[in-house]
């Protein structure tokens, strides 16, 4: 077979999860961390059929109208709806793998297996997931406990899998889907290596919740990959009947951004640890904390220099598809939401190997 992705690993038997975002109504989601697991060993390959030229679909007054042409700027929407089809498979691939190579009795005898969590394993959940101490009541921990042993239980029905699938990997016939959208850098602030590889670029809100708890993981990502990956920042502030303080803070971190980049990164990081300090006063005091000349700054800010830039952002990524945030695109990859650090290095490691 021609175009085979070698020893593809692919966690098994996870059930589906919503990954925080900030949109019109916010959602209140809770994530797993994928540590790291053992998993199960599948091989993605190509089945024989026609290829993927763009064909016509459609003729206008003789003109002929390519696949290409038709989806023009819903591409993105597009792509989520066959992202949505590829994990159903991949759900239902994953129920066939445990059955047919598992089999029933060993997996009620793995599931009724009993699993203890310990205290530190309980605290550094609640950490992970930035639960408030103060609304962990005794209804809340257990569920909490149940999540984790449920977990637990699939982990070792993955280990399981993976070691019979270790020598002899499941051949997979379709392939997760991809995007070919070339998203711009343009006067961006930007972090990690000028010539990259392998680009991250987030659409953001300083005031969404959800993307502070992103910050926190593009921070851990940038620390890994460092100058093998290049992170761009996008300015999404959401209307303010619903953040008032993100446009303000959209255009106080591009004024601290003319002043340095790395002043940028700073700001941004103060700005997301103190959502509840972005008024015009407290904006200042960051810019200052981040390095910024204060004057320079105040001039900046108040003259609304940025403003204009931002909103063409938000016009550029609503063109674009992005209707929430953060939206990540690596490399024109799509991924939506708070999602835990191993998601993005899943697409940063797919995307570094194929531009090897």
């Amino acid at each position: 077979m021609k175009n085979e992705t070698k020893n593809k690993k692919f966690p098994l038997h996870r059930k589906p999860l919503i990954f925080g975002a900030c949109v019109a109504v916010s959602l209140l989601a809770m994530a797993c961390t994928e540590d790291a697991r053992a998993k199960v060993n599948l091989v993605f390959k190509d089945f024989p059929q026609l290829g993927g030229k763009s064909v016509v679909v459609a003729k206008i007054n003789d003109d002929e109208i390519t696949e290409d042409q038709l989806i023009g700027d819903a591409q993105l929407e597009l792509l989520q709806i066959k992202k949505q089809e590829y994990d159903l498979k991949m759900g239902q691939l994953n129920k066939l793998i445990t059955k047919r190579l598992l089999g029933d009795e060993a997996r009620e005898r793995i599931l009724k297996s009993e699993i203890k969590i310990t205290d530190a394993e309980f605290k550094k959940f609640i950490k992970e997931k930035n639960i408030p101490e103060s609304n962990i009541n005794d209804q809340v921990k257990e569920r909490i406990y149940a999540y984790m042993k449920e977990q637990k239980h699939e982990d070792q029905i993955t280990a399981a899998i993976a070691k019979i699938t270790k020598n002899k990997p499941v051949e997979v016939y379709f392939k997760k889907p991809k995007s070919n959208l070339q998203i711009e850098v343009g006067n961006s602030p930007t972090s990690g290596g000028d010539h990259a590889a392998v680009t991250v670029t987030e659409f953001s809100d300083f005031q969404c919740p959800f993307c502070g708890r992103a910050a926190t993981t593009v921070n851990e990502i940038k620390k890994k990959y460092g100058n093998k990956i290049k992170v761009v920042f996008k300015q999404f502030p959401l209307p303010k009947e619903m953040h008032k303080d993100a446009m303000p803070a959209a255009e106080a971190s591009l004024c601290v951004n003319e002043q340095g980049k790395d002043k940028f990164w700073k700001f941004h990081d103060l700005a997301f640890a103190n959502q509840s300090k972005l008024d015009s006063e407290n904006l200042v005091k960051h810019a200052v904390a981040s390095g910024a000349d204060e004057k320079k700054f105040k001039e900046c800010f108040e003259s609304h220099k940025f403003a204009e830039l931002v909103r063409n952002e938000e016009k550029y990524g609503e063109k674009i598809g992005v209707r929430s945030t953060p939206t990540f695109f690596i490399n024109g990859q799509l991924l939506s939401g708070a999602q835990p650090a191993e998601a993005f290095s899943e697409v940063i490691d797919e995307e570094l190997a194929s531009a090897k």
